[in-house]
C-alpha cells in the first residue's frame, strides 16, 4: 500500500500521526494520562490533543485541496475550490461539544474528506500516489478516535 508514495510525504505524514496516537494512548493507559497531565499539561493529552489536532488537520486539509483546485479550469475550478473550503468549515463547526460527539463528528470529517480526496485524484488534480497516502493515514487517525468513542 506504502509503495510509490515519495518518502518525504510518507514520513511527514506518519510524523502527523503522532497526536492522535499519544492521545489514544493517554485514553488506554491511565496512568500515562496521568502523568503527561502533570508534566506537560492536560491539553496535550487524551481526546483533548486529538480533537484540537484534528481541527487543525481538517483546515490544513481543506488549504491542501485548495492547492489541487488551482491546477483546475473553468467549472471544474469552481467547484474544487468550493469543495475545498469544506474540511475547515466542518472542523469549525462541528468538533466543539463533549468529547465523544466531537470525535464522532471529527471521525465522519476525516472520512468525507477521503470522499474529497477520492475525487480530487480522480480528477487528476492529486498526485498519482495519493490515495495510497490518504487511505492510510485516514485509518489510522480513525482507528486512534475510537478510544474516545468507545
Amino acid at each position: 500500500m506504502i509503495a510509490g508514495i515519495p518518502k518525504g510525504p510518507l514520513l511527514l505524514g506518519l510524523a502527523g500521526l503522532l497526536p492522535f496516537l499519544w492521545g489514544a494512548m493517554t485514553v488506554l493507559r491511565p496512568e500515562l494520562g496521568l502523568w503527561a497531565q502533570m508534566n506537560i499539561g492536560s491539553r496535550f493529552i487524551g481526546p483533548y490533543v486529538q480533537l484540537f489536532y484534528g481541527a487543525v488537520i481538517l483546515s490544513f486539509m481543506s488549504g491542501v485541496l485548495w492547492g489541487f483546485a488551482t491546477k483546475a479550469t473553468g467549472r471544474t475550478a469552481t467547484a474544487a475550490y468550493v469543495l475545498s473550503v469544506i474540511p475547515a468549515l466542518w472542523a469549525f463547526f462541528m468538533t466543539g461539544g463533549g468529547p465523544i460527539t466531537a470525535a464522532i463528528n471529527l471521525i465522519v470529517g476525516l472520512l468525507a474528506l477521503l470522499m474529497l480526496d477520492w475525487h480530487f485524484w480522480r480528477l487528476e488534480l492529486a498526485p498519482p500516489w495519493w490515495m495510497h497516502l490518504r487511505v492510510l493515514l485516514t485509518a489510522i487517525v480513525c482507528l486512534s478516535l475510537l478510544p474516545v468513542v468507545i
